[in-house]
């Protein structure tokens, strides 16, 4: 009984899958290279689908407020019929936050707010 009590209460802590995704694409950044979904796909082992849905997440301020650039990827080759279209790849880089304030006029009505520098 007391060796299933010691396993049960070691807990395994996972990481998001938003973490992971964040993670692989800020060591892109340093390295200077653009991402498709297909080879974060590869990289992470997540499905492309997620990996878009989590992409539009790192927009979000609550989730780093991060500015997703995508371009699209010039085909290089001799496209395969499955690889017709447009191939999109993405970079993140992190927002740059300030304080900007609306009245100019301090009392009770003055307010301050957060906006991202581009």
């Amino acid at each position: 009984m007391q060796n299933i009590r010691k396993r049960e209460g070691k807990r395994v802590v996972r990481r998001r899958q938003r973490d992971v995704l964040c993670d692989v694409l800020l060591s892109a950044r340093q390295c200077e290279t653009w991402l498709t979904l297909d080879e974060l796909s590869k990289l992470t082992h997540y499905p492309p689908a997620s990996i878009s849905a989590q992409l539009r997440h790192l927009r979000k301020p609550e989730f780093g407020g991060f500015v997703v650039e995508k371009r699209p990827r010039v085909a290089s080759g001799v496209l395969r019929g499955e690889d017709f279209g447009t191939t999109w790849e993405y970079q993140i880089r992190r927002s740059i936050r300030r304080i900007v304030r609306r009245n100019q006029t301090p009392g009770p009505g003055a307010h301050l707010s957060l906006r991202a520098a581009r």
